[in-house]
């Protein structure tokens, strides 16, 4: 069954994972610096690491693998994620795949010669409920999709 993996210090759809996770049976793993509430569920986990620079992607990163969906709008942890085989999923819903993913870093760093020149940019878009439904879609089929996998991988 796949594992969803939450980077969750700054996640405004934990209560959607938690929705798609409950209806198809996946483990969640919410991952933070610091104690954060979760449902006393038996498919959540909490995880709790410490406040080191990068101490959830570290965890994240080393823990994703194949069978994992990965919610984070780090690109940086999402390309970590995606070399270890896992999908990955922005709270937005929109999806990192290797494809992207060398367009998302270039981006990012090209924002942060700007900002560090000076340039006043504005930061994202507000979070929509057209995200939040984004985001769902994104994850169930996500979810679907790499219990598939799994399954192929099961058979002889």
């Amino acid at each position: 069954m796949p594992r969803i993996l939450i980077d969750a210090d700054a996640c405004p759809v934990k209560d959607e994972a938690y929705r798609v996770a409950f209806r198809h049976g996946a483990g969640v793993w919410i991952v933070s610096n610091s104690r954060l509430r979760v449902p006393d569920h038996p498919l959540v986990t909490r995880v709790v690491v410490g406040d080191g620079f990068d101490a959830a992607d570290d965890w994240i990163a080393e823990t994703s693998g194949a069978d994992a969906i990965v919610v984070t709008a780090d690109i940086l942890l999402a390309d970590r994620c995606l070399k270890a085989g896992a999908s990955v999923i922005a709270p937005t819903g929109r999806p990192f795949t290797t494809a992207s993913i060398g367009t998302a870093i270039a981006t990012r760093a090209i924002m942060a010669d700007l900002r560090a020149g000076g340039d006043q940019l504005g930061g994202p878009a507000p979070f929509s409920k057209t995200d939040r439904s984004r985001f769902l879609s994104a994850l169930d089929e996500a979810v679907v999709q790499v219990a598939k996998g799994a399954r192929r991988r099961m058979t002889p």
